[in-house]
C-alpha cells in the first residue's frame, strides 16, 4: 500500500481548550479512536486558547481550527470571556465553537449561546458515555457539517463588498 505524504492529508484540526489533564486524555483517547483525521492541539487556559487563534509566541505556526471545543471555567481568561473574544472577531467567528462543559447550569447554557457558541454540550461522567458523545461530535461536525474553507496564512478576512 502507498503512503500518502503527510503534507496530503485531509487533517480535521479540532482546538481543545480545556485545563483538566484527565479531560484532554479522554478527549484525545477518544478521537483518536473516532477518527485517524484529526490533529486535536490542547490549550490550558484562555489566554493560551488566544495566543493559538492569533499564532502569536509559540503558537505562530498554529494550524487555522476547523472547530473549537471550549471549556467554560478556565484558568487566566474564562471560557466565556474567550467565546466572546471568538465571536467578535470577524475571522475567528466563522470557526464553529462548542461548549464542552461540566455545567449543565441553565444560566451557564444561556450565557453561551447569547456569546454565539454553536452549541452546548455537557461533559457527561462516565467514559462510555463520553466516547459515544465524542463519537456524535465526529459524526456531526467532522463528517456531516460543511465547514468553511480554510484561509491560506496571510489572506485576507474578508472578500471587499462592491
Amino acid at each position: 500500500m502507498n503512503e500518502i505524504p503527510k503534507e496530503h492529508h485531509n487533517y480535521i484540526e479540532v482546538l481543545l481548550v480545556e485545563d483538566s489533564p484527565g479531560d484532554v486524555r479522554l478527549t484525545r483517547e477518544a478521537f483518536r479512536d473516532a477518527n485517524a483525521s484529526i490533529r486535536l492541539h490542547v490549550t490550558s487556559d484562555g489566554a493560551e486558547a488566544i495566543a493559538f487563534l492569533h499564532r502569536e509566541g509559540v503558537h505562530a505556526d498554529a494550524p487555522r481550527p476547523d472547530i473549537i471545543l471550549l471549556d467554560l471555567n478556565l484558568p487566566k481568561i474564562d471560557g466565556r470571556e474567550v467565546l466572546a473574544h471568538i465571536k467578535q472577531d470577524a475571522d475567528l467567528k466563522l470557526i464553529p465553537t462548542a461548549v464542552l462543559s461540566i455545567s449543565d447550569a441553565p444560566a451557564d447554557i444561556a450565557r453561551s449561546y447569547q456569546l454565539q457558541a454553536n452549541c452546548y454540550l455537557a461533559k457527561p461522567a462516565q467514559w462510555d458515555a463520553f466516547v459515544i458523545l465524542v463519537n456524535s461530535i465526529n459524526d456531526f461536525w467532522l463528517k456531516r457539517v460543511k465547514l468553511p474553507a480554510r484561509k491560506p496564512a496571510g489572506s485576507p478576512i474578508a472578500s471587499p463588498i462592491l
